[in-house]
């Protein structure tokens, strides 16, 4: 019994460059689809990757997405002054912000307090934690394009639908509040807000139901800040 004859290399070739062509499509693919879902979500309520990850991997999530009719004002605004006070301001990237902090980090992916509520609101709906130049490579187009088809108070809407604001997989700021103080987003107090603003970074280690001395001091300085903040959310309650 004689053994099959290989492919001859030409075919192997072909074989080779039509596995190539396949991958670098799926690539393409992968990354031009964050761009085409960013103008749906004007009508369509988003979920998280992280969300995403958690419902596969069969972890809890709880999250009840509100409008922001159903958001107290104050909530935006102190997301606005403790977060990104030019929000209503620059077009998804503060180049001002991103300068300083690059200035001071020496490298772009050390770089902190710079992403503007648009980058973490991309950075939640499509990509992944944590700091790489790579993720802020894909970062700043996307949020760009984000700020250009969506109008301002829709990004702080899925942002606050969209935030992790809980230990437990409590997503959006309706299951935050009801965790942390056991009401509806639409009840909150500005020292209640502050509070979930203050435990954004990290709800994992910071607590909002039982808010520690340092969560504490934070909260007050943000409210202080929102509190003197002006119309730093006007775009926001542009309806």
């Amino acid at each position: 019994m004689t053994s099959a004859n290989p492919a001859p290399p030409k075919a192997r070739r072909g074989l080779a460059f039509r596995i190539a062509r396949a991958l670098i499509l799926l690539v393409i693919a992968i990354l031009l689809l964050p761009y085409l879902l960013a103008p749906l979500y004007r009508i369509v309520d988003p979920v998280s990757a992280v969300m995403a990850w958690r419902w596969i991997k069969g972890a809890r999530v709880e999250r009840t997405y509100v409008p922001m009719e159903r958001i107290a004002p104050v909530v935006a605004k102190t997301v606005v002054a403790s977060e990104d006070a030019k929000f209503c301001n620059h077009r998804g990237i503060d180049w001002g912000e991103l300068r300083a902090a690059i200035e001071e980090a020496d490298e772009l992916g050390d770089a902190r307090g710079a992403s503007t509520i648009t980058q973490q609101t991309v950075k939640n709906l499509f990509l992944w934690g944590g700091r790489s130049f790579v993720r802020k490579a894909l970062e700043f187009p996307l949020a760009m394009w984000t700020d250009l088809v969506l109008p301002k108070r829709r990004i702080m809407e899925i942002y606050l639908n969209i935030a992790e604001w809980g230990p437990g997989g409590q997503f959006g700021v309706e299951a935050g509040a009801k965790r942390a103080f056991g009401k509806s987003a639409r009840d909150l107090t500005p020292a209640e807000a502050a509070v979930l603003v203050a435990v954004l970074p990290n709800p994992h280690r910071r607590n909002a139901q039982r808010p520690g001395p340092g969560v504490r001091r934070i909260a007050a300085r943000i409210q202080g800040r929102t509190a003197s903040a002006g119309d730093l959310d006007a775009c926001v309650r542009v309806r």
